[in-house]
């Protein structure tokens, strides 16, 4: 197998999860208008609740995933197919182990259904029976992610991402027409279940493929000491994963004990639109990694450090766009596609932008962290992320609602990781001072605040008709904030990075069309 650049992969990789995902989120969101006029808004609640409420069954995950990828860069980039096998071989008992231990605790959990989801008579189907189908999708999977985790640290997770978005399309057509003929939530279920499997199934088979070294019978077993290495970054990882789990997915549970189904469903509208942006930026940075893993094992400090930089105003960009537009034309998606009744009050959307912002501006920093294998450094600091958050959900959310649940969230980033995390990069991964990067974080919010107020100032002088005011509202939103931002950071080298890259591309694919053609 013919291999390539750290830019080809990057590309391929970007490539396959934009227009993958474009489509993906097309059908996807039909999906939804369909579901929302088909079954009630108790129906989002409950499958946004236990997405959440399994979600937390990956603490038994242990950050493994994350050490998988980081162990296997080296190896990769020697070319070591021993190693690479004696590492898998390894993850792989680990991960069906994982699986044991996520379906014994999810069977425990069971008693905890009924308070959790509190009133449920709105939903016909058994809540044992749904909850048990979602458990099923959740534990199954772990019996496979070990070897999407190596094509991924190939750099080639366009093929990850690429066989994930054809069955989750695939997945959307189907449920849409069972929808609307039986107008029932099982089979829309049995069908994401049958689709989880498909997608286990061909990432299986392509790996097995493509890397036949993994599945040698006389593997090594590793070094004692690599495990114990491999343990303690496993064990680092796990204080991310406990915290990051009650940071981002009590949300929906403490908004369902105080409010209800109904305005879980609700917020999920909004929520949805906002994980579908996320997801579609952090497609760029996912691309990004094992490249990025790369670049780390084999260059320089101040190669990596320039290429951080890069990485950063790009961040700042896809999500400085991303948040000025989810305060400006969310409510009027939610309002078209859903209608009026599921549209909430303005605060909404803005604190949900604040919280895409605060943790999409860390995107740069998770990436070269992880990378170089930072694990140990705040590991600690986001218990008290996640005990702020917590705490804040209970008191703000009893005396603001919704809005209070999503500020308690923010507060609790702000004054933890949102300024820790940058800090142990610079200091002891860049060896530079934290500084340098805080005057950069600051001028790019002072740009964000400039060019957020022009367009909501702007959108709000918008009154025709709602798909006319959406249709305005977003070319206003997509010229005014990337015109200030061109003007702000075109003299910039790391824009002059990203225009010549992008210019050399260009200019490569044209070289390629035209000689195709002859």
């Amino acid at each position: 197998m013919r291999k390539k650049s750290r830019t080809q992969y990057s590309l391929l990789n970007m490539l396959t999860g934009f227009v993958g995902y474009f489509i993906n989120t097309v059908f996807g969101y039909v999906c939804r208008m369909v579901f929302v006029r088909v079954l009630s808004e108790e129906y989002l609640g409950i499958t946004g609740l236990l997405t959440n409420f399994l979600s937390m069954l990956s603490l038994a995950e242990l950050g493994i995933g994350s050490a998988i990828i980081f162990s296997l860069y080296k190896p990769i980039a020697e070319n070591d197919e021993e190693k690479i096998a004696s590492l898998m071989r390894l993850f792989k008992y680990a991960y069906r182990l994982i699986g044991i231990i996520v379906a014994v605790l999810g069977v425990i959990l069971v008693p905890c259904l009924t308070f959790v989801v509190g009133d449920t008579s709105a939903i016909n189907e058994s809540i044992y029976l749904i909850y048990g189908i979602f458990l099923f999708n959740t534990v199954s999977s772990y019996f496979f992610s070990y070897r999407s985790a190596l094509i991924t640290a190939f750099q080639r997770s366009y093929i990850v991402v690429g066989v994930s978005y054809a069955c989750t399309i695939l997945q959307s057509i189907v449920q849409i027409g069972l929808l609307v003929v039986l107008r029932s939530y099982l089979p829309y279920l049995i069908i994401q279940t049958i689709f989880t499997w498909v997608y286990n199934i061909v990432i299986t088979l392509w790996a097995k493929k493509d890397y036949p070294f993994m599945d040698k019978k006389n593997v090594m077993p590793l070094p004692k000491e690599e495990k114990i290495k491999i343990f303690n970054n496993v064990k680092n990882i796990t204080a991310y994963k406990v915290s990051g789990i009650l940071v981002n997915n009590t949300d929906n549970l403490v908004i369902t004990y105080f409010s209800g189904l109904g305005i879980t469903g609700l917020a999920s509208n909004y929520t949805l639109l906002i994980n579908m942006l996320d997801t579609m930026i952090k497609n760029v940075f996912n691309a990004l990694t094992a490249s990025v893993g790369n670049l780390n094992a084999v260059e320089s400090k101040e190669k990596q450090y320039n290429f951080f930089k890069v990485l950063n105003l790009t961040n700042f960009w896809l999500y400085g766009f991303a948040s000025i537009g989810i305060i400006c034309v969310t409510s009027n998606i939610v309002d078209l596609c859903f209608g009026e009744k599921y549209v909430m009050s303005w605060e909404i959307p803005l604190i949900l932008a604040v919280n895409l912002y605060m943790v999409g501006m860390q995107n740069a920093v998770w990436t070269f962290k992880n990378t170089m294998g930072m694990f140990k450094y705040g590991r600690f600091i986001l218990f008290i992320t996640a005990a702020i958050n917590v705490v804040g959900d209970i008191i703000l959310g009893y005396y603001l609602g919704v809005f209070g649940i999503f500020l308690a969230t923010a507060i609790s980033r702000l004054v933890t990781n949102t300024w820790y995390e940058p800090f142990a990069l610079f200091k002891f991964g860049f060896g530079k001072s934290p500084l340098i990067y805080l005057k950069k974080y600051l001028w790019y919010l002072v740009m964000l605040l400039a060019s957020g107020a022009t367009c909501f100032f702007l959108c709000s002088l918008v009154s025709i008709n709602l798909f006319a005011d959406l249709i305005l509202k977003i070319i206003i939103c997509t010229v005014v904030s990337n015109g200030i931002f061109l003007l702000a950071f075109y003299k910039t080298k790391e824009f002059a990075y990203l225009k010549t890259t992008a210019l050399r591309i260009i200019n490569k694919g044209l070289n390629k069309f035209i000689k195709n053609k002859k």
